[in-house]
């Protein structure tokens, strides 16, 4: 098959509209399609695709070969469902859902349609993690005791053009909270290291951002071969961070995913082993899409597979169900 010729995305905000534009970059010569969320007219000046079709069914109908879905969370399956069924292939921001509930009806025709799916962890991409992922199949530090994975920035400054107490990660009905809105770290996480089975979370609402979901969260996960990951995660850092730390029998990793770097920390001191701060962060999303193209186009699996996305969501319900109860809950794959 050759490459798409007529592209779709779903939604209309900041996410979609990066897409449309690595889209064009990528696919010069094919037709971009984008249609609401909601449901609204789109206006010209929104978007920067060719066609704005009035509805879901209008876009399907006019048959794109790839679809983008960059709806809010609680969206995601029901909007890859019609297109699915279409047999569009289809790349699912994170996360997959709002919740695993969403997923037992509709896991018939998604598990059908599984080598058509991908999850857009775009982390996964970032020149560090990359290295990251090298530096750990190497052994690099030796056999890996714990994790420490510490992630927030003040949610009034992702996105200061607009009220962030109307956007997405602030609003539970939206698919909200530090618990979905920073999976990315789950997905890392496990991608790195692999799967964990217990965890143990507390979740909190520091009413310092007029919101109704978590801004905080301090998550603990264990295994049976004794390796222990922490998270702490939130919207109320005033500088922001992203780190990772990984303690092993011969030093310690300093992995920092904003100044794109990594450190090994011995006895010695402290040893520079990657650096690529002046990277354009726009790679990442492009390199992702470079990749979906080839799955839509059937020369390629998906990268960031269905069970991947349906893991994180796993953690995520483990997460909720412990906070919830005070005890430490173990996470199901499905």
């Amino acid at each position: 098959m050759t490459s798409p010729r007529r592209c779709l995305v779903i939604g209309s905000g900041s996410i979609a509209r990066r897409h449309i534009v690595n889209l064009r970059r990528l696919l010069p010569e094919a037709e971009i399609a984008c249609v609401s969320a909601s449901g609204r007219a789109l206006s010209a000046d929104e978007t920067a695709a060719t066609m704005l079709p009035a509805t879901l069914a209008d876009a399907v109908a006019w048959g794109p070969e790839l679809a983008i879905v960059a709806s809010p969370a609680p969206f995601h399956l029901s909007h890859s469902a019609v297109l699915l069924d279409a047999g569009v292939p289809v790349l699912i921001e994170k996360p997959l859902s709002d919740a695993l509930s969403r997923f037992v009806a509709l896991e018939s025709l998604f598990s059908q349609h599984r080598e058509r799916i991908e999850i857009a962890y775009n982390l996964r991409y970032l020149s560090s993690s990359q290295r990251m992922k090298q530096l750990i199949g190497q052994g690099e530090v030796g056999r890996i005791h714990s994790i420490r994975i510490d992630v927030g920035q003040y949610l009034p400054d992702w996105r200061p053009q607009s009220d962030y107490r109307r956007n997405v990660s602030a609003n539970k009905a939206l698919g909200g909270g530090v618990l979905l809105e920073l999976s990315h770290e789950f997905d890392y996480l496990t991608w790195l290291f692999g799967r964990f089975d217990k965890v143990y979370c507390i979740t909190s609402n520091s009413g310092q951002l007029e919101i109704d979901v978590e801004d905080r969260a301090d998550i603990m996960m264990s295994r049976a071969d004794g390796v222990v990951a922490q998270l702490h995660m939130d919207f109320i850092q005033r500088k922001a961070t992203r780190h990772c730390k990984v303690i092993g029998e011969c030093g310690t990793l300093l992995w920092n995913l904003n100044t794109n770097s990594i450190a090994l920390e011995t006895a010695a001191g402290e040893q520079p082993l990657f650096a690529d701060p002046s990277v354009d962060r726009n790679d990442m999303y492009v390199e992702q899409l470079r990749g979906f193209i080839e799955v839509a186009a059937g020369r390629s699996a998906p990268r960031i597979t269905l069970d991947d996305g349906l893991f994180v969501m796993g953690m995520v319900e483990a997460m909720r169900n412990s906070a919830s109860t005070g005890f430490p809950t173990f996470i199901q794959a499905h």
